[in-house]
């Protein structure tokens, strides 16, 4: 799994007046990489601009034009899967190769929140952006520095791959789809075994989640969609369940760990010992 995640900055509502870059490799789920440079725009600066990122005309006076580095990003980016947050950065790097007239960069484009908003309920219609969405899922970054908005990019669309267990080629197609949502949570079956214990799924599951869903509530598990402080029962994807680095377990996933941790009762389950549970349950 490997991709580059981009962000820029502008000196005016002009696009292509990109005045800070930054690009972060990402390859196997972490960063191996990571590149920004100052740019001078050659265009005037506006004050709404330099109020959100601090980046001034004085600052960059004596830094290199696009053309100067446009060779070395083509290298960076050319045939990657690009990341960035919003379709923004892409216009303003196509304006600023339009306005000196070199050849677009040609790479494999992946809008993360295009990703957010089918990888999270909660972010469908609104709420997609940048900083509300690193709150919620607890990566920090330092907003509107170019090279740290790439990072939290790039790390979204690895909570997006932990969380529902589509890989990077998957979600280059699944962006294209209109955005659905099967629908997980169920009411529990009052005389199953289980009634009472609200269940949670997590990562890549062997069935589909609409089918898990199904087989927890004819055992009495209310279903619902996140982790907090009512739920009794994670269950995640085997393969998900096998990953050591906390960095590559779902958001749901490391919050059961941290409300476990807290006292609060969470088992923690892969999804074999789930099913195995439930055929019990049935049987008797």
């Amino acid at each position: 799994m490997k991709f580059i995640a981009i962000d820029v900055e502008t000196a005016n509502p002009d696009l292509g007046s990109i005045c800070q870059i930054g690009v972060v490799s990402f390859e196997d789920g972490s960063v191996t990489e990571t590149w920004q440079r100052l740019i001078n725009p050659e265009d005037d600066f506006d004050d709404w601009n330099v109020a959100i990122h601090g980046i001034t005309e004085r600052d960059v006076k004596d830094s290199p034009s696009w053309p100067i580095l446009y060779k070395d990003l083509r290298n960076l980016m050319e045939q990657q899967i690009v990341v960035s947050h919003t379709s923004f950065d892409r216009v303003a790097i196509n304006r600023a190769c339009e306005k000196y007239g070199l050849q677009e960069i040609n790479c494999i484009w992946l809008d993360s929140a295009k990703v957010v908003r089918r990888a999270w309920a909660q972010f469908s219609c609104k709420g997609y952006g940048l900083a509300n969405v690193t709150k919620a899922l607890g990566i920090v970054f330092q907003h509107h520095v170019a090279q740290e908005d790439a990072r939290a990019a790039g790390e979204v669309i690895l909570r997006a791959i932990a969380e529902t267990g589509k890989s990077l080629d998957d979600w280059i197609v699944q962006v294209k789809r209109p955005i659905s949502y099967e629908q997980i949570a169920q009411q529990g079956n009052p005389d199953g075994s289980l009634y009472g214990e609200i269940a949670v799924f997590t990562g890549a599951l062997s069935i589909p989640r609409r089918e898990a869903s199904q087989m927890a509530a004819r055992v009495g598990c209310t279903v619902a969609e996140t982790v907090n402080k009512n739920t009794t029962i994670l269950v995640v994807g085997d393969q998900d369940i096998r990953r050591l680095a906390g960095k590559e377990r779902s958001s749901k996933h490391i919050k059961a760990e941290k409300l476990l941790a807290q006292g609060q009762p969470i088992r923690i389950l892969g999804e074999s010992d789930f099913r195995l549970l439930v055929g019990l349950e049935e049987a008797t």
